[in-house]
């Protein structure tokens, strides 16, 4: 009897174990296909896609403008951008990117209400071989003068 149990939880064990291993290829996840990547299509090239604002006082209002094009073959098409919190509002391209195109994200960073060092993304969801791309702006907000400027 004590044979037979051993027997059945080693086969049982192997089943399991056999069962686990992932036989899908590289790029592909159970019961989903590969993705098949578009050699043609669109893709981001930024200058710069981190910018560090430096030092500002708490309530200063920081813009920047990411500047990219699409170096891919295809048109580029943002679907969506968004901050990640309240205080970091992009605005983006509505339109077809066409290849070679210049454009620019447009990000504004409201420091009211922030101290420290501050790293907000910008997260845009496109048609790039890279359909998600994230954008950083960060430095430190550092408290506002208490008195008003012509106090001495």
């Amino acid at each position: 009897m004590k044979k037979t149990m051993l027997s059945l939880g080693v086969c049982l064990m192997m089943a399991t174990v056999s069962f686990a291993q992932n036989t899908k290829g590289a790029g592909e996840s159970a019961g989903q296909p590969a993705t098949i990547v578009d050699k043609d299509a669109a893709e981001f090239k930024f200058d710069v896609e981190e910018y560090n604002f430096g030092t500002i006082k708490q309530g200063d209002i920081v813009n920047y403008d990411f500047t990219f094009s699409n170096s891919g073959k295809n048109a580029l098409i943002i679907t969506e951008a968004h901050g990640s919190c309240g205080c970091t509002v992009p605005v983006f391209p509505k339109d077809p990117i066409k290849k070679g195109e210049k454009q620019v994200i447009k990000v504004t960073f409201n420091s009211a209400g922030k101290m420290g060092m501050q790293d907000k993304t910008v997260t845009l969801t496109s048609n790039a071989k890279t359909a998600t791309k994230v954008l950083h702006i960060k430095g430190t907000v550092e408290k506002a003068d208490d008195k008003p400027a012509d106090a001495k």
